[in-house]
């Protein structure tokens, strides 16, 4: 798989909490937009990003965003 698969259409909004996470940038994980481990075997490892502190936030399940693991309207394109 070259290029991820576009696990949906529409960022997800979450609130995320203070410390590490893992976005899926492969487009397979059950537990979008977070991985689950699916990518193993592939080509695609997910994002890992720590935050100092929580916020609300739209993350990507297109998976064509350019800000990952943010939506920044890529999906508005396919």
């Amino acid at each position: 798989m070259s290029e991820p698969k576009a696990a949906g259409t529409a960022p997800i909004k979450v609130t995320l909490e203070a410390g590490r996470h893992a976005w899926c940038a492969c487009g397979e994980s059950k537990t979008q937009p977070f991985c689950d481990g699916s990518h193993r075997g592939g080509t695609f490892v997910p994002l890992k990003f720590t935050l100092e502190a929580g916020k609300e936030a739209f993350l990507c399940t297109c998976k064509q965003t350019k800000n990952a693991p943010y939506c920044d309207g890529s999906h508005k394109a396919l």
